[in-house]
């Protein structure tokens, strides 16, 4: 046998461990490279001209919501924002609701964010003080926040109102002011807030205040929504509660247009001594004290006044024409003033 020389020309050199390293290692740079400027172009901004608005339905598929995104052209591929979700362990907490995107560029790990914090676009309604409970949730219907029929089921709904701990009814307790609530929330959630609203603003010192004139929570609520409904303006809302209080201290009727009116349940803006006469449970003409319950929801304004009245001694007050009254300590006081700005007028 012949046995080969060193210097055979096909004999294969051994290749070195330096040289493996560094071929294992080019390749691996150049892997990452493309991965890399794979990723970069499967993920990459994506640029909306106008608003674009999505809808995810509760329980939507992520990939139902990966093919509106693409189709909308906030993602490039729906296939990558669904690798994206999947990868970052997301894919449930997509969060159901309207979103509205403006204008601007977008990457799909933003896009996926804001899907996932449910920055839904929420739906506004305000509520200015003095609306009744049904004006109330008339807007709120009106908003698009719920159905009207189902409102007004909850407020004298007696499970809902034994869970909130409140008589009769939910007038009164409807905080106004503007809110701003996510599409699809359910009417009660609706009323939960705003009466969360109202009793935060209920704080120790007022409640206080109020025990000290002899009003409890429900019976502030009462006078203060009087109060709401009779006053011309904030500034003049200590004097009109103070009469009310006076009144009470004196056991004379509140003699309350307001609460008439709440009684007759349809009213036409013509306001007759047959009115006046007629015994609902809400004609303080009639009955003495306050009425049974609120007849509107009051600001805070009528509640500090209906807690804090001004130190006065007026009985009465009749409307001057010009956004105010005129306030009087005697009857007779008042009679030269009804002359003045009623008759007369």
């Amino acid at each position: 046998m012949t046995t080969p020389s060193a210097s055979q020309p096909n004999a294969p050199r051994p290749v070195s461990k330096r040289a493996l390293v560094r071929t294992l290692l080019v390749g691996g740079v150049l892997l990452l490279l493309l991965v890399v400027a794979l990723g970069a172009y499967v993920l990459r901004p994506c640029r909306i001209d106008g608003e674009k608005v999505l809808t995810v339905a509760a329980g939507q598929s992520l990939s139902r919501v990966a093919h509106q995104l693409e189709e909308k052209g906030l993602v490039a591929y729906s296939w990558s924002f669904r690798a994206l979700t999947r990868w970052r362990g997301q894919g449930r907490k997509i969060q159901a609701g309207t979103y509205r995107f403006v204008a601007g560029e977008y990457r799909p790990g933003q896009v996926l964010q804001i899907l996932v914090d449910g920055r839904v676009e929420l739906i506004q309604c305000t509520l200015p003080e003095g609306l009744t409970a049904m004006e109330v949730v008339q807007r709120c219907s009106a908003a698009g926040l719920g159905q009207l029929t189902r409102y007004q089921a909850l407020l004298t709904d007696d499970d809902l109102l034994a869970q909130l701990n409140i008589a009769t009814s939910l007038e009164g307790y409807l905080f106004p002011e503007t809110y701003r609530f996510a599409p699809g929330v359910s009417e009660a959630s609706v009323l939960k807030t705003m009466i969360t609203q109202m009793r935060a603003h209920l704080d120790p010192a007022l409640l206080a205040a109020a025990r000290q004139n002899g009003l409890n929570e429900r019976q502030l609520l009462t006078l203060a929504s009087i109060v709401q409904k009779e006053a011309g303006n904030t500034e003049e809302m200590p004097l009109i509660a103070a009469v009310f209080h006076n009144r009470l201290k004196r056991g004379m009727r509140l003699q309350a247009d307001p609460t008439v009116i709440y009684g007759l349940g349809s009213f036409d803006g013509n306001l007759t001594r047959e009115h006046l006469r007629t015994p609902t449970p809400y004609n303080t003409y009639v009955h003495g004290g306050l009425p049974p319950g609120p007849i509107a929801n009051p600001g805070l304004a009528a509640l500090r006044a209906a807690a804090w009245p001004a130190d006065e001694k007026y009985l009465y007050f009749v409307a001057t024409g010009e956004g105010g009254h005129y306030f009087s300590r005697t009857l007779q006081e008042h009679n030269r003033a009804v002359q003045r700005y009623q008759l007369h007028r």
